[in-house]
């Protein structure tokens, strides 16, 4: 029996070299692919509460019930925010990949409650509160970075506080502080918040000593 020989095909020179260099094209890219890894976050926090001579000054109340700080649902996420002031500033922005390390709202709170402590008041939650130990009650209006220009910016927190004592308002004032950023950056805006933040808290005690509360 005779048998036909099977005969393939020879592709052109040129084909054979462009099929080779898109295969090997494909395997880099795939390759490339694998090798990416994901941009990997940054945690900040406001570092350790150490004492100040602003922060060290004595408070003229010896106990006092501090309520956990509110604001925005923006506030009580992770999340780092700034604004392009002189762009758009209307818009609040999140870095891509900083965050803190809680909330800003738990950490306001706990500064806040760290520094009252330190000027030597007994801090109490509102568990804790008895009759005549005045509430201080807290709410951030504004926490975040800003940008005037491209190099220069600045940390900025605005507080309301109000005070209570035996269900009746002693008085109520708002706090607004900005700290300038060293670097125009997460990083930046976190040192610039954290001073800001202090700021506020000594603030916060020299505004407590002037209030006429009741000896209970």
């Amino acid at each position: 029996m005779h048998h036909t020989p099977t005969h393939t095909p020879t592709l052109p020179a040129t084909v054979r070299r462009l099929l080779l260099a898109a295969g090997t094209g494909a395997a880099l890219l795939l390759a490339g692919c694998a090798s990416e890894k994901p941009a990997q976050n940054t945690t900040f926090d406001f570092g350790p509460a150490a004492t100040t001579a602003a922060a060290a000054a004595r408070a003229p109340i010896a106990a006092i019930v501090v309520g956990d700080v509110t604001g925005s649902a923006a506030l009580d996420s992770e999340r780092m925010f700034y604004r392009l002031n002189y762009s758009d500033p209307l818009q609040a922005r999140a870095y891509a990949n900083s965050r803190w390390a809680a909330t800003p709202l738990q950490m306001v709170t706990q500064r806040l409650k760290s520094r009252i402590a330190q000027s030597g008041a007994k801090v109490l939650s509102v568990s804790d509160a008895s009759d005549g130990v005045p509430i201080l009650r807290l709410e951030i209006d504004d926490f975040s970075h800003h940008f005037d220009s491209q190099a220069d910016s600045h940390g900025q927190l605005v507080l309301r506080a109000s005070l209570f004592q035996g269900h009746k308002l002693i008085d109520q004032k708002t706090f607004d502080r900005k700290t300038v950023a060293t670097s125009p950056d997460a990083g930046g805006g976190a040192r610039a918040l954290a001073g800001a933040t202090d700021t506020v808290a000594s603030d916060l005690i020299a505004w407590l000593a002037t209030l006429p509360l009741k000896k209970e």
